[in-house]
């Protein structure tokens, strides 16, 4: 049978850029297609005032490059745009500790932490990682935190995908022999979450997907895929047809592509739901699994603007230093360049309680005791130049499940152990000391302060490995159990929380999988 493609890949992030260089070396013919927009540098938003570029919301024609999702336990920002989350990511690119390769359903497979380390060094180098050179002021006050800790040994400038170069100062690929694009000197504004305008940020279309398309993978943006069938109608041993439509038009213009093998790389809001909806008609094999073991790395967001008017925290790349805080805890300094400033309308001064009525008087409480101080966050001060986003992320396991809801979307539901909560004391703790150290006050996400519902930028899970379909939904491999040359290669399949930014480890997780596929001209029919 004569197909349109080998793979097609539906999505661009960490998994799929991976699969398609890879099986584009390997000699495939392959299709990438990405929901989102295809932003060069200068496409950027320059501050994240301008919704229309920065924020995913195609009811109000909005196509930008971060996508907020709200369900009942858990609020998820997340990437999309040709490259996926590296385009909004804040470019960390931490190893997990032993932990992570010791629980969840993966665990009994392999022993990961030895058979993922050299994919995670071939990783680190294609993705450009160095360490942060340069400390400034939100980094410098952690230092000063890890100190008062005791922990200074933990205390890191953390590997980052970004090229140092001299600032601003354009010059020939630096990673691939020249085979790469241009690039440019970081200029540590602060601006890597709103896209990079400087050249200098190692998105996913500068490494991966580049190379993937100089080899002839095809990428195809604005569009989303609503079907995946089997040609077979079975196990999908003769192929797929895959269905997309556009995702940026009002006028919703459809198209067909057949291909030999699928691999799924929307992440977790976009594989889990997808494959939920395929599940009830034309994806029937799928595992009874699929959407559980969801989870948010434990993570709280919180915000800690300074008073001090000499202290400018939008300096330095998003992530430029991290702090192991105990075996399980790991904290990170976040930051937004100067003039970035929309989340401040959607921040509350920072409230606990163990129901909405006492969330509400503590931060009634809270705006009362300290009114100059508030009145200065939010409208005299420059919030991106005097707030810095306390990143807090355990590897301590609590599971969310997926499930269809009525309006053709999902809904969350607590699985297993502790659902995720925004109120987590070692957190809690370690922002009264830091705000201290700036002379600062905590805000946080309006549904974290008044619905005690948690942020994460981190939603992991829903297509879990197992060593069956009962455990997971694919093998150790990224197989999909029940069909033939069906992959989940993104967030969804990681099977435990990592307690770090994940995108490091769903790089090298993919890169092993892709190292199991054979060469085209190695298989015999």
């Amino acid at each position: 049978m004569q197909y349109d493609f080998d793979y097609i890949i539906i999505g661009s992030g960490f998994g799929g850029s991976v699969s398609a260089l890879r099986l584009s070396e390997k000699g495939y013919k392959v299709l990438v297609i990405e929901k989102g927009k295809w932003y060069k540098a200068n496409d950027f938003a320059k501050t994240n005032w301008n919704l229309r570029k920065w924020l995913w919301m195609p009811y109000l024609r909005f196509f930008g490059i971060m996508k907020m999702s709200i369900f009942r336990h858990v609020v998820i920002i997340s990437g999309t745009g040709v490259g996926g989350g590296s385009l909004v990511y804040a470019n960390t690119l931490p190893i997990p500790k032993t932990n992570f390769y010791k629980t969840g359903s993966w665990s009994e497979l392999e022993d990961w932490e030895i058979e993922l380390k050299p994919f995670y060094q071939q990783a680190l180098k294609m993705l450009g990682a160095s360490k942060n050179p340069k400390l400034f002021d939100g980094d410098i006050a952690l230092k000063e935190l890890a100190k008062e800790l005791g922990r200074e040994d933990q205390f890191e400038h953390p590997d980052v995908a970004v090229f140092f170069g001299k600032e601003g100062q354009k010059v020939k690929d630096p990673y691939f022999e020249g085979k790469g694009p241009d690039r440019a000197g970081c200029t540590f504004c602060g601006g890597c979450m709103t896209g990079c305008r400087h050249n200098a940020k190692n998105t996913l279309d500068k490494n991966y997907l580049y190379l993937a398309q100089n080899l002839g993978a095809t990428i195809l943006a604005e569009n989303e895929v609503y079907d995946v069938k089997p040609l077979d109608n079975k196990e999908g041993a003769t192929g797929f047809k895959i269905s997309v439509r556009s995702s940026t038009q009002f006028f919703k213009k459809k198209k067909e592509f057949t291909s030999k093998g699928v691999i799924f790389s929307g992440g977790v809001l976009g594989t889990v739901k997808l494959l939920l909806k395929l599940k009830m008609k034309s994806l029937p094999l799928l595992s009874d699994k699929l959407g559980d073991d969801i989870r948010t790395n434990n993570e709280t967001l919180i915000s800690v603007s300074t008073l001090d008017k000499n202290k400018n925290l939008s300096k330095g790349v998003a992530i430029g230093s991290l702090l192991h805080t105990d075996d399980n805890s790991h904290l990170e300094i976040v930051r937004y360049a100067e003039g970035s400033g929309f989340w401040k309308l959607l921040h509350f001064p920072i409230s606990h309680g163990k129901n909405a009525a006492t969330r509400f008087v503590n931060m009634i409480r809270q705006l009362l005791r300290y009114p100059l101080s508030y009145f200065k966050i939010y409208f005299r001060n420059s919030w991106s130049k005097s707030t810095t986003v306390l990143l807090f992320m355990q590897s301590i396991d609590s599971t969310l499940k997926f499930k269809n809801n009525f309006f053709g979307g999902m809904s969350s539901n607590v699985s297993s152990g502790v659902k995720p909560t925004a109120d987590i004391p070692e957190s809690r703790d370690l922002t009264d000391k830091y705000s201290k150290i700036i002379n600062g006050k905590a805000t946080s996400f309006v549904l974290e302060a008044v619905a005690g519902i948690p942020t994460t930028a981190h939603v992991l899970g829903g297509a879990v490995m197992g060593k069956d379909s009962s455990k997971g939904v694919i093998d150790k491999n990224n197989k999909v159990f029940g069909y033939e040359n069906m992959f989940v290669i993104d967030g969804a399949m990681i099977s435990a929380n990592p307690g770090v930014n994940p995108s490091l480890s769903i790089t090298a997780i993919a890169e092993r999988a892709m190292a199991q596929v054979p060469f085209s001209n190695e298989i015999t029919v």
